[in-house]
Order: structure tokens, then C-alpha cells, then sequence
């Protein structure tokens, strides 16, 4: 059944989002991030302590590409 929809005001779409108004059969939205971080970087909670005298993280990456995202 089709669907019907009144006045919409968009005021942002923001890269890797999807939007959509009325049917659909499928929606996947594609997006790739690399991160590098130092140790105790992504700890989340109440009252956590982290005593990490030294930390270094060394990044070598000769890839300009990793993984091509295809929408189909």
C-alpha cells in the first residue's frame, strides 16, 4: 500500500545517511573509518583510573585504499 506523507522540511543529510519518504525495500547506508589510538584511549564509565606510564602508538600504513565501499 503506498504511503502517504504530508510537507517535510529537511534542513541537513549528513555524508553515509539515508533518507527516504514513502515505500522502500531496502536501505543500507556504507561508511569506513580507520582509528589509532594509544592505550586507555577508548575506556568509557563511572570512576575508571588508568596509570599507563608510557604509551606510544606507531602508525605505518602504505595502504592508500583499504576497502573499496560498492553501493549497489
Amino acid at each position: 500500500m503506498p504511503a502517504k506523507v504530508g510537507m517535510v522540511k529537511v534542513l541537513n543529510v549528513s555524508n553515509s545517511s539515508i533518507f527516504n519518504i514513502g515505500d522502500v525495500y531496502s536501505m543500507s547506508p556504507a561508511a569506513s573509518a580507520k582509528t589509532f589510538a594509544g592505550g586507555g584511549s577508548f575506556n568509557t564509565g563511572n570512576g575508571i583510573r588508568i596509570n599507563i606510564n608510557r604509551s606510544s602508538t606507531y602508525v605505518n600504513d602504505r595502504e592508500l585504499v583499504d576497502q573499496s565501499i560498492i553501493n549497489s
